[in-house]
């Protein structure tokens, strides 16, 4: 099932995925605000933790999900983006939640100079970071006009990615 995320907004979640860590943000019950909401931090040669997502969509009681979606610098497709798009599916069919993607270029560095900005250090916290970035994320979603989903993974793709 594809089409436009919902337009009464609720809660979202959005998803920084990254090789080491995955940052987490929440919005308000209204839709308006984006917040970090922690990190959950990936090991190395495993799959990628998607009944953790689970987990922590149902805990923040998203009603959707945005996940960036890290091109390279020219908007071209990587590994990871592939990677991020078989997620988004695997989300998308074991929550029934629209699930959308979004360009995530630029939201670290966003995140790393607000930080800056406001005098802390980012030493020793990346995870932080990773949330900030989530939050940079989803708050560029909820200001967008329209956002459009992606469909489930067929149940029966063995290639899926599972926890």
């Amino acid at each position: 099932m594809t089409g436009p995320m919902p337009s009464d907004r609720g809660r979202w979640m959005a998803i920084d995925w990254g090789e080491r860590r995955i940052g987490l943000a929440i919005s308000d019950p209204a839709g308006i605000i984006a917040s970090p909401a922690g990190v959950i931090v990936r090991r190395a040669g495993k799959r990628p933790p998607v009944a953790e997502l689970v987990r922590r969509t149902e805990s923040l009681e998203a009603r959707a999900v945005v996940m960036g979606l890290p091109l390279d610098g020219e908007g071209n497709e990587t590994p990871r983006s592939l990677e991020c798009r078989r997620v988004a599916a695997e989300l998308a069919r074991r929550t029934t939640l629209p699930v959308a993607l979004l360009d995530e270029r630029y939201t670290t560095a966003v995140a790393l100079r607000g930080v800056r900005e406001t005098g802390g250090s980012t030493r020793d916290r990346k995870g932080d970071v990773d949330a900030l970035a989530a939050a940079v994320l989803l708050q560029q979603a909820l200001r967008m006009a329209e956002l459009l989903t992606v469909g489930p993974t067929p149940t029966t793709d063995d290639a899926s990615p599972t926890t």
